[in-house]
């Protein structure tokens, strides 16, 4: 008998087990925050050099008084905008015309929408401006960081204790991040955060996935993301209802402390601690388990659960004498790279389109929800169609804003309309993507190497994560399509992802490989393996998933 059958025997989604998965999953909400809050705290609004001498100078004009000084100190540019750089050296010469210029070192922002922002408090304006992209790519750094050492400190140290750490970690940074005094700081401190948010989603994920049986553990990876996604239109709310970015920050951070109380909530990972030797444990959680669940479990069951057959591992070296593996394994990296790219690119990009940004930002995170919804048809219509069709979907959308940039009326309200829903059908695809690709991925590599290249794919989707913010920005280019090159580049490489991805071949109820030489043999059209009933499949890999254990390769 092995773990699995327990489950099976006390209930693999039974009242603990729902219990106790919603509790879990509740701070990937937080992490919802954490991940996407520079969409408002980092925001540069409209803003031009202050007028030497005005000390209650505004953005928005006092009347024509302020006007004829404004225009009188300020030089304006080909654009009709007053100039964010640079004013009159003697503005009493403007009315003569006999002028020159010279940089500014103080400016006034526009604070119609936000009262402050990160960006505005440290004047990250003019050539400081280009410090604020570094700042979202240290998040996403952290994020890299922290699901490699935190990930084995969850397999050493227990998925517990390395949860209640994460969030601990997560609450310090964010309320540490609010009060930084300069912006090395500030870039520290969400190196921290983001270090810490990937514990907190890999640890949450991990728990949730390791607490049901085998063939609810697929289900169970797709559920929680709908909690991060209702993180992300909680957000919406509070960037609303708070201007000012010190108070967000410190709104989405404090209430991670009081996650210290999981300590007592939540149980460990049964699963781990057999594993680690921790019987009595493990026993008493089993135990609870099946009272809960009104499940009869013998008495000295634990004496039956023989231990999981080592699976043998092999190293990643040979993939490259398996040229077909190899060669879907590019494949593979290159996907899940542009999935994060183009998922938290538009996430970050919605600030950028027109209109209001709480709106945009609340309409990309609802679609999320039909996304992973649609996520379960893939047992079927198939992984690659479903796959390849979200994909070309999200890219197209995404490249049709070359249209909209060239035919329509820039100042038609009709065309800002166009432009989001653009955006938010890219988002939908990459969302569908994102969820589908973990477990297709898993489905495709072979047993004796699935840990190690799970993990190099969890590792090429935080470096599309980092690019992300670094495309996003792209959107300040000149011209018409200038404007619109960040959505250009997501669909342009979302495209190229979606038809390399007709290239792997279909798993959709077949068996797993165990070998390389069985993963080379697999065809594009016909795996070749006998056919599973969706509940056998859904065993097989969701002991596929419990065996990784790199859970640095958690989806998110």
């Amino acid at each position: 008998m092995h773990f699995d059958d327990i489950l099976k025997q006390i209930g693999e989604f039974g009242k603990f087990q729902i219990i106790n998965y919603i509790i879990i999953c509740i701070p990937l909400i937080s992490a919802g925050f954490h991940m996407l809050v520079s969409v408002f705290i980092q925001v540069l609004p409209p803003h031009r050099c202050q007028i030497p001498g005005l000390e209650n100078d505004t953005y928005e004009i006092q009347g024509d008084w302020h006007k004829a000084l404004t225009e009188a100190t300020i030089p304006v540019t080909s654009d009709g905008d007053y100039s964010k750089c640079t004013i009159w050296a003697n503005h009493t010469l403007a009315y003569t015309g006999n002028m020159s210029e010279h940089k500014c070192d103080s400016w006034v922002y526009d604070r119609s929408i936000f009262t402050r922002t990160f960006a505005t408090d440290f004047n990250l304006v003019c050539k400081d401006k280009e410090k604020i992209t570094p700042a979202q790519v240290a998040f996403m750094g952290g994020v890299l960081a922290g699901a490699f050492i935190l990930g084995f400190m969850a397999d050493y140290l227990g998925r517990k204790l390395t949860f209640l750490v994460s969030m601990l970690l997560q609450g310090l940074s964010g309320t540490a991040a609010a009060f930084a005094p300069e912006y090395y700081s500030f870039v520290f401190f969400r190196f921290l955060d983001g270090f810490s948010n990937a514990g907190v989603m890999m640890c949450a994920f991990v728990l949730g996935v390791e607490l049901v049986g085998p063939s609810k553990r697929m289900y169970a990876g797709l559920i929680n993301m709908y909690f991060f996604a209702l993180g992300e239109i909680i957000l919406a709310l509070l960037g609303y209802l708070i201007r000012d970015w010190q108070y967000l920050e410190l709104a989405i951070s404090i209430p991670s402390f009081l996650y210290l109380s999981y300590w007592w909530l939540i149980p460990e990972s049964a699963r781990w601690l057999l594993a680690n030797g921790k019987h009595e444990e493990a026993a008493k959680i089993m135990r609870q388990a099946a009272k809960v669940n009104r499940a009869h479990l013998p008495e000295k069951f634990l004496e039956q659960v023989s231990e999981d057959e080592e699976v043998q591992s092999s190293s990643l070296l040979n993939i490259f004498r398996a040229p077909k593996l190899l060669c879907r394994t590019a494949i593979i990296f290159y996907n899940w790279c542009i999935v994060s790219m183009v998922y938290y690119g538009l996430s970050l990009n919605s600030g950028n389109l027109g209109g209001s940004i709480f709106l945009n930002f609340l309409v990309a995170a609802l679609v999320e929800f039909p996304a992973y919804t649609a996520c379960f048809t893939i047992d079927k219509l198939g992984r690659k169609a479903v796959y390849c069709g979200s994909m070309l979907l999200g890219g197209v959308a995404c490249l049709c804003s070359i249209f909209v940039a060239v035919y329509a009326d820039p100042d038609a309200p009709s065309t800002n309309w166009i432009n989001v829903c653009l955006s938010m059908t890219g988002k939908f695809g990459a969302t569908m993507a994102f969820a589908i690709v973990y477990v297709w991925s898993a489905e495709i590599y072979p047993t004796v190497v699935r840990n190690g290249l799970m993990g190099f794919s969890s590792t090429f989707a935080r470096v599309g994560g980092m690019l992300a913010p670094v495309i996003a920005v792209s959107n300040c280019f000149e011209g018409k399509i200038g404007q619109n090159a960040a959505l250009i580049v997501f669909g342009g490489t979302t495209i190229l992802a979606g038809l390399l991805s007709l290239l792997l071949p279909e798993t959709t109820g077949r068996e797993l490989p165990e070998t390389i030489e069985q993963a080379e043999k697999v065809s594009t059209r016909h795996p070749g393996s006998r056919k599973l009933t969706d509940r056998e499949h859904r065993e097989k890999l969701g002991l596929s998933l419990t065996s990784l254990n790199e859970i640095s390769m958690s989806p998110r």
